[in-house]
């Protein structure tokens, strides 16, 4: 097959995406496809899980939703346990380039798919860090260290099996990198994602936003963006807030959906805490940031944290902890991070930062985004190094077994 800059057909493929409460992954889906379309000439199949089987075509642009159980205990998610179906999507579009976002059951079907399609490039975006995330935090909790450790194990023995089926992969910080390649997965780029600066500004702030929340107040105004759940650690927030003094007059705004909302919702009443709910609209998540203070963040496995680098680009200092891709999104001057679960050193941090320089460390944080981050390089570097190193080695992969020549390079820009 010769690839150009008008006849390829990328596909996404996830189970990590929600319409409401979705995290980075939704994110990054939509934010693939307008670069995809508007950059290049290439057509975007996305196939996601949903309430039932949809298919909608717009152009150069194909939305494909199976339909899936929720998840249980999340308000958002669902798992695509039809894996026939997905093959059947796959079988009838025929992707070029295949690029898996999620580790939980479809990377098996993409890599089927391409033993018995060789002409598939596959890719596989390592967005979460499940054998420590998920499988190590969770078995501790329920069975104690040393099962958990043992989990941990097996689970990165599966990583090792299924990342080394994929022609490329790509982490989202060198730390990450550098564990997988300590794991046996040396074909690993690093893909640093991306922000929308003129969306995500100082210059959206709204005064009158703390009014309509119920949040007025001398003091500063501490957000959130995210899952509202035990992953994201947002429980830990809402002890942080509890720790601060009163005569500081905070105020906390939790932005997002999840496990927790409604618990903490009930254990924060008549506190000055509001848990509005997800946020859809793009716009009014750059309103509420740029209209905030100091943004907080509990949690300890980022793998990169685009909620971090949006609140950053609105003008945000940043108070997390010193974990996962946080120390890499916050240099010294942009913030401080505290260890994992300590609320009470992130309250002094707070405190730290507003008497502090916080409109300094918000304005330098905004100039390291601004200079560093962009989403046009993050798919530019996507299309025309990721890609078409997958594509050169599937090339080798299909000498070596057919005796045929290399493919040409996919050209990432349109014509």
């Amino acid at each position: 097959m010769v690839f150009s800059t008008s006849d390829v057909l990328v596909c996404d493929l996830t189970q990590s995406y929600a319409p409401t409460g979705g995290g980075g992954v939704s994110t990054y889906l939509r934010e693939k496809r307008r670069h995809i379309l508007e950059r290049t000439n290439h057509r975007l199949l996305q196939i996601v899980p949903g309430a039932q089987d949809r298919v909608v075509q717009r152009g150069r642009h194909i939305w494909v939703e199976v339909a899936a159980p929720q998840v249980r205990g999340s308000p958002n998610y669902r798992f695509i346990f039809r894996t026939g179906a997905v093959r059947e999507v796959l079988d009838y579009y025929r992707p070029d380039v295949l690029e898996s976002l999620c580790p939980w059951v479809l990377p098996w079907t993409a890599i089927n798919y391409a033993r018995a399609h060789p002409e598939c490039a596959l890719v596989a975006g390592y967005h979460t860090d499940f054998p420590n995330v998920h499988v190590h935090r969770v078995g501790r909790e329920m069975f104690g260290e040393t099962l958990g450790g043992a989990l941990r194990g097996v689970s990165v023995a599966y990583a090792r099996q299924m990342y080394r089926a994929f022609d490329r992969v790509y982490a989202l910080n060198e730390p990450v990198r550098a564990q997988l390649g300590a794991w046996g997965i040396d074909h690993v780029d690093v893909l640093s994602l991306g922000v929308d600066t003129d969306q995500f500004s100082p210059a959206r702030r709204d005064p009158a936003l703390r009014a309509r929340l119920g949040l007025e107040g001398r003091g500063p105004l501490l957000t959130y963006a995210g899952r509202i759940d035990n992953e994201k650690r947002a429980d830990r927030l809402v002890e942080m807030f509890r720790r601060l003094p009163r005569e500081m007059d905070a105020a906390l705004l939790l932005l997002g959906d999840g496990k927790l909302r409604e618990r903490l919702m009930r254990e924060t009443a008549g506190m000055k805490v509001a848990l509005p709910g997800f946020v859809d609209d793009r716009d009014a998540l750059a309103v509420a940031l740029a209209s905030s203070d100091i943004y907080v963040s509990a949690m300890a496995d980022e793998t990169f944290g685009i909620s971090v680098i949006e609140a950053q680009s609105s003008g945000l200092p940043v108070v997390g902890v010193a974990s996962g891709a946080m120390p890499a999104r916050v240099p010294a001057g942009l913030g401080y991070l505290a260890p994992v679960d300590d609320v009470a050193a992130m309250a002094a941090h707070v405190e730290a930062v507003w008497q502090g320089r916080a409109r300094v460390m918000g304005q330098a944080a905004r100039a390291h985004v601004v200079e560093r981050f962009s989403w046009e390089r993050t798919f530019t570097r996507l299309l025309s190094e990721v890609y078409p190193q997958a594509i050169a080695r599937r090339a080798e992969r299909q000498a070596g077994a057919f005796g045929l020549g290399a493919r040409p390079v996919l050209a990432s820009a349109a014509g």
